[in-house]
């Protein structure tokens, strides 16, 4: 299963599959919810196009309209954090990682209602889900 620690407002958990396959997983699991999927963003795959090397590395970009707009009308600038992303990378040892903003994080550094968390964190089982 996945270990998760938060450091710097970013939380990361170990996934026990590989970067496509966790990434994946992830977008089965928002789409099952209803949830939009923005983008998928294969960074070492555009770093390969581009004649460059990078440990595999690809992000998912998603949410909800009814829950990020909350937060958008109590600060325009949690725009900057939404829609959710995570991202999914190879270390130089082949373990697989998930990241992304903790809701906490994301909450307090717009000075947003703590009422709000909520919008963000549900997103936390689906990638945890995703990662075991």
């Amino acid at each position: 299963m996945s270990s998760s620690a938060s450091e710097n407002g970013i939380v990361r958990l170990k996934s026990a599959h590989s970067v496509a396959h966790s990434i994946d997983r992830l977008e089965s699991l928002v789409r099952e919810r209803g949830l939009m999927v923005f983008a998928r963003i294969d960074f070492s795959g555009d770093a390969a196009r581009a004649g460059l090397a990078l440990a595999d590395e690809q992000m998912l970009i998603f949410g909800n309209p009814k829950a990020g707009t909350a937060l958008m009308q109590e600060n325009a600038l949690a725009g900057l954090d939404l829609p959710l992303k995570v991202l999914a990378w190879q270390d130089a040892q082949g373990q697989t990682w998930l990241a992304y903003n903790d809701p906490g994080y994301v909450i307090a550094r717009h000075g947003l209602s703590e009422s709000l968390t909520a919008n963000l964190g549900a997103a936390h089982p689906l990638i945890e889900s995703a990662a075991g």
